[in-house]
């Protein structure tokens, strides 16, 4: 059985966040099928924390909903660790409203889409994109939220 040890960090106050029980169910979900243990953080952050990590890795001066950080273990060593996501409230709730999708629905999709990028999934060829995006839909289906694909 897939053991999911979970760090939940809140750098805002919001009282719409999921529950950690909700964010241990869509990263178990995700993580579950590899049949290994994993440990990882989640990263709740404001604008200005989303825009400057999105400036620094990866150049793009602007907030994003959702930041992968996957951990490199050495050679050798022999870690559950597998990295840290970093979700950004206030782009998860703008992108939730213009794409008609309930608010919980869409942090399902980020936490899962963060954790398949964790795991080595990408989207920036067309193949991979449908690949992941396969993933994404069975194991939200799973969850019982819709396609988020389908606007």
């Amino acid at each position: 059985m897939t053991t999911i040890t979970l760090d939940i960090q809140r750098a805002i106050n919001d009282d719409t966040l999921p529950t950690d029980d909700a964010f241990n169910q869509w990263a178990k979900a995700a993580l579950a099928p590899y049949n290994k243990d994993f440990e990882l953080t989640i990263r709740i952050v404001d604008v200005a924390e989303s825009q400057q990590l999105n400036s620094q890795y990866r150049g793009k001066d602007k907030p994003t909903n959702v930041l992968s950080f996957p951990f490199e273990v050495p050679d050798g060593i022999e870690l559950d660790l597998l990295g840290d996501l970093i979700i950004c409230a206030d782009v998860v709730s703008q992108e939730a409203k213009q794409q008609n999708k309930s608010l919980n629905a869409h942090w399902a999709h980020m936490v899962v889409h963060g954790c398949l990028h964790l795991l080595g999934f990408d989207h920036i060829e067309d193949a991979e994109a449908e690949e992941m995006e396969a993933l994404e839909i069975d194991i939200l289906a799973k969850l019982g939220f819709n396609n988020p694909y389908q606007l």
